[in-house]
């Protein structure tokens, strides 16, 4: 399923993790390493760039973090990244160069991208949001199957395709430059396709094709 591997979702240049992510195909292969990656990178930081704040929690110096956020652990927080007031991130989580996590936004096992928007009430789980990429206030990625069955990522527009993840848990993996329409909700196992658009109040799932704009199911068209 090409349109949703690694080569084809992101410039891995516009991230920290850029080398681990290079070892995988598919993005949600990286989610159960994530927690041990941060870990591991920690501590080798450049500590003229990095506080480590607590156990298993590195801020760069420039990073703006508000004094209500919740910073959990592991976490990785990379240079002029805004965390606003409320934000809510459990841990798990590597927040790019120059990202926006906003007001009650929480974030868990993400790898967020450099310059990624979060910035209104947005839930992101077990998910990887690559750069540019931008969430509308009220949007989340759903993370696991109200029936609990494994993620299955289905490319519904193009092969046809059908990829077995082993997955419970597998939010949305947002290809760079994705754009998420307000109050959108992205059910587990959605891939969506470099600079992509997702209308307002949409239920999306499946893969979606870089540069094409999500109406509805019957309606995913090509950007002219």
């Amino acid at each position: 399923m090409e349109n949703a591997k690694i080569v084809h979702l992101y410039d891995l240049s516009k991230t920290i993790a850029g080398q681990y992510l290079s070892q995988f195909t598919y993005p949600w292969e990286a989610l159960d390493g994530i927690s041990q990656w941060i870990r591991e990178v920690g501590p080798t930081l450049d500590p003229e760039k990095f506080d480590q704040v607590k156990e298993d929690v590195w801020v760069a110096k420039s990073a703006t973090i508000a004094p209500t956020a919740y910073l959990g652990a592991p976490l990785i927080i990379d240079e002029d990244a805004e965390i606003r007031h409320c934000a809510f991130i459990r841990g798990s989580a590597v927040v790019g160069k120059g990202a926006v996590v906003g007001n009650s936004t929480e974030l868990k096992n993400d790898i967020i991208f450099d310059h990624v928007q979060v910035p209104h009430y947005n839930y992101v789980g077990d998910s990887i949001l690559g750069h540019r990429s931008h969430m509308g206030a009220g949007s989340i990625t759903s993370n696991v199957k109200s029936d609990k069955t494994l993620v299955v990522v289905k490319d519904c527009y193009d092969t046809k395709e059908e990829i077995e993840t082993g997955r419970k848990k597998f939010g949305a993996m947002l290809g760079d430059g994705v754009e998420v329409g307000c109050n959108s909700v992205l059910n587990p196992g959605t891939v969506i396709g470099p600079d992509s658009n997702i209308y307002p109040l949409s239920r999306v799932r499946g893969v979606i094709p870089a540069h094409h704009i999500f109406k509805d199911p019957e309606h995913v068209v090509l950007k002219k």
